[in-house]
């Protein structure tokens, strides 16, 4: 499910169609062979499909809703990393020449590895850029830990705290992007979906009624799947955060 979750446009956005499509034409199948319902039981019926219809939109509304403030977050801490890296390249100053140069050098190819890992949609690519900025943040602290160890000062200090905020904010970012809508709400939205498709192919009063008209409403379910999934999908979504201030932090720096 995963997999069909990290790509929207090319797995969900087919799959969902045809399987609500196959509900609603499923509905019109047995609608084509009963007789008409009666007006009380129209009635009743016409309750049940729009409640099952209020419910859907709903919950589609709250699953929406769900997906974008994930993608809020990441946005908020993309510029929040960036900031981080800024203050932390402006405070290493502070530390004696060699040690601020060395530590300059290496927040610039941290700040190279960040960017990649935003724009990257290739696995091992990816694990690779992991694997790179793990052993930078280990090469930033190593250089910061030596003069601050050696001259413990509260200028020190502060360059410090600046290079501790860079790495935690690598791991808040990386919490952010693993923070993604659960299975199981995916799995009752589906169901509901195709319950919902399945009654509208069954309300049809006629039983000739046309194939194209009764895809109108799986498509728009399936568009609405699509925008969720694409939105929550931080890597293989049409919707992607760019990371805008790493880069004009990154020309800044150049």
């Amino acid at each position: 499910m995963t997999l069909i979750l990290d790509y929207p446009l090319l797995l969900l956005f087919p799959l969902s169609f045809l399987a609500m499509g196959l509900a609603a034409w499923i509905g019109g199948w047995f609608a084509a062979r009963r007789a008409s319902f009666a007006t009380e039981i129209r009635e009743d019926f016409n309750v049940i499909q729009a409640a099952t219809l209020t419910l859907l939109g709903l919950i589609i509304g709250f699953t929406f809703s769900m997906a974008l403030n994930r993608y809020d977050q990441r946005k908020n801490l993309e510029e929040e990393e960036a900031n981080a890296i800024g203050t932390a390249y402006l405070r290493v100053e502070l530390l004696p020449a060699a040690d601020a140069a060395k530590l300059r050098g290496l927040l610039k190819q941290y700040l190279g590895e960040r960017v990649r890992y935003y724009t990257i949609r290739d696995g091992r690519e990816l694990d690779a850029i992991n694997a790179r900025t793990a052993t930078l943040q280990n090469d930033l602290w190593a250089a910061v830990r030596a003069p601050a160890v050696a001259q413990p000062t509260p200028i020190s200090g502060l360059a410090v705290a600046s290079i501790n905020d860079v790495i935690n904010s690598q791991g808040y970012t990386q919490a952010a992007w693993w923070n993604r809508i659960p299975h199981a709400a995916w799995v009752l939205l589906t169901l509901l979906a195709l319950c919902a498709n399945f009654l509208v192919g069954l309300g049809a009063r006629s039983p000739n009624v046309e194939l194209r008209l009764m895809m109108v409403f799986p498509v728009i379910v399936a568009a609405a799947f699509f925008l969720i999934a694409d939105i929550d999908a931080p890597r293989g979504g049409v919707i992607r955060v760019a990371p805008l201030n790493l880069n004009s932090l990154d020309q800044s720096l150049r």
